[in-house]
């Protein structure tokens, strides 16, 4: 049973330590998992329901708070998401005046980085979730070049890629 106290202060949380997007995918994947809150398959459901939702990336987490705790969960993924970006607001101010300096700079880079790194160890733990066999390698691959190119939408992308999973041998 999910604790809703617990739950919307874990969403906080990675939301708070995470630079948008999925970068709050590695947190929550480890912290929901260790509860028995999410299985890896709702994770995968997500990300793919965020791809093809408009608007910004990072909603994805609505739709991880809905398949995990019904509407309850997808109102306090929603409260949870929306509540870092007024406290950039107060961040923005503070750094238009040490943004510039090298500290800051290079501290930025160093969590973006660290960021990449949990985001990539997520995603390869996610696709063996998935099972790893030559279609699904195609697969990916397919997708990371088609991805590349920059010339085919997310949408599109995601769709060929569901029709190549059931027609690809």
């Amino acid at each position: 049973m999910i604790e809703p106290l617990v739950f919307f202060w874990l969403l906080l949380k990675a939301s708070l330590f995470s630079t948008g997007g999925t970068g709050n995918l590695p947190s929550l994947h480890a912290d929901l998992l260790a509860r028995g809150w999410a299985r890896d398959q709702q994770f995968v459901e997500a990300l793919a329901i965020g791809q093809i939702s408009p608007g910004p990336s990072g909603l994805w987490v609505i739709a991880l708070g809905y398949l995990t705790d019904g509407l309850r969960g997808a109102v306090l993924a929603a409260i949870a998401i929306s509540l870092p970006p007024l406290l950039v607001l107060v961040v923005a101010r503070l750094h238009r005046r040490v943004g510039a300096h090298p500290a800051m700079q290079g501290f930025m880079r160093g969590l973006g980085l660290a960021v990449s790194g949990n985001i990539f160890i997520v995603m390869v733990t996610l696709l063996l979730t998935t099972g790893v066999d030559g279609r699904s390698l195609l697969i990916v691959l397919a997708s990371i070049g088609l991805s590349l190119s920059q010339r085919v939408p997310v949408p599109v992308l995601l769709g060929l890629a569901g029709v190549a999973g059931v027609v690809v041998p």
